[in-house]
């Protein structure tokens, strides 16, 4: 058989491995060119730096206070009632918000007939006194009839048992008299201590019966501030801290600590501490008003209110260095609040300086670029 034949199919064969690679070469390289933009897309890309400026934390003098709510009330309120009862009123000489003297008179009734059982009675006082004086004479001429033996031990007796009784009549009909008398003085109703007239149910012509309210005075014009505070509040009360309260109307009215409760409320669990409102402020009785009590003042760490963020419930600042262009996020408990700055109550690493504007974009690690805090009109990509 001649050679040639198995040249061919040699050569065939080759050919075939040779081609079948250079096809496999191009797949792979194709598969290659397909797949690399999918891996590249899934590779994160860096985020870019945050403008931002850094604060360095103030250590500032601050005034340490409480604040508190509560209701402005007369510190004592007179309720002047009826002391008489089945008479009516015959005037009605104040009105509410008129000043008032102690002893002043508020109302009078009509006392006609508290007058006319007065002279009854001085009529029979008049009559128990002279019949006690008769008596009287009657036990002296006993005795001594007695000591001649003219009359019994037994006439003597009736005698004294009459004059006894004559007397007692006599102190009877004395007290009967006081008493009608002190019901006429009841008759003018008067102002038991200075104020000022809060309330007023007294009308001209009504009948009162004893024990009726006719008027209410707040004594001697002192209203007080009942502020309800914590357990732990109240641990930092001192008699005569000054207050500041601010009332409804936008006004402020000066006041000074007096003294707390012995005992908290058994529904709220808190205590009241009662407070002088100066007499001259324009507070009112029935206002609502809140109060900053001044504590005394005390050396705080601070940063710019901007410079804390609330995430999770938690509050956070982010630090920096400068140079090292890295934002690092510090878990941080929050103190007193002054203006725009808040107290930092934790510890802060000593050097660092403290992300005020743009630190609500940051996260832990995020890289950053300081710009001046004059400059920096806000966060920038």
């Amino acid at each position: 058989m001649s050679p040639l034949p198995s040249r061919l199919s040699h050569f065939s064969r080759r050919t075939l491995i040779v081609g079948a690679g250079a096809s496999f070469a191009i797949f792979a390289g194709l598969l290659a060119f397909v797949t690399r933009p999918a891996q590249e897309s899934r590779q994160p890309a860096s985020r870019p730096a945050l403008t931002v400026t850094l604060e360095p934390p103030q250590r500032l003098r601050w005034e340490h206070s409480i604040e508190a709510h509560g209701a402005i009330e007369p510190w004592q309120e007179l309720v002047i009632g009826a002391r008489t009862s089945g008479l009516p009123l015959a005037e009605v000489s104040v009105e509410v918000g008129d000043t008032v003297r102690r002893g002043a008179l508020l109302a009078r009734f009509d006392a006609a007939l508290p007058r006319a059982e007065a002279a009854q009675l001085e009529a029979a006082l008049v009559q128990a006194q002279a019949n006690a004086r008769q008596a009287g004479a009657v036990r002296e001429r006993m005795r001594k009839l007695a000591a001649s033996g003219a009359v019994s031990r037994q006439d003597v007796q009736q005698a004294e048992t009459e004059a006894d009784t004559t007397a007692a009549q006599v102190a009877l009909a004395r007290a009967q008299l006081r008493a009608k008398r002190l019901l006429l003085a009841y008759a003018d109703v008067r102002a038991a201590d200075d104020g000022v007239v809060s309330a007023r149910s007294a009308t001209p012509g009504a009948v009162a019966n004893a024990g009726d309210e006719l008027f209410r005075i707040i004594r001697r014009h002192r209203l007080e501030w009942r502020a309800e505070l914590t357990p732990l509040q109240l641990r930092q009360m001192r008699a005569g801290q000054h207050i500041e309260l601010a009332l409804p109307d936008g006004g402020l009215a000066p006041a000074v600590v007096r003294q707390a409760a012995p005992r908290l409320d058994p529904q709220t669990r808190l205590a009241t501490v009662y407070a002088d409102v100066n007499p001259r402020s324009a507070a009112r009785a029935g206002m609502y008003a809140s109060g900053r009590i001044a504590l005394g003042s005390s050396e705080a760490m601070t940063v710019g209110a901007h410079s804390v963020v609330l995430r999770d419930g938690r509050s956070w600042i982010f630090v920096a260095d400068a140079d090292a262009g890295v934002a690092r996020a510090l878990q941080v408990t929050v103190g007193r609040r002054q203006g725009e700055r808040s107290e930092i109550v934790s510890p802060l690493p000593p050097g660092v300086g403290v992300v005020g504007q743009g630190a609500a974009f940051l996260k832990d690690g995020d890289r950053i670029h300081v710009a001046p805090a004059a400059a920096s009109g806000g966060p920038r990509a």
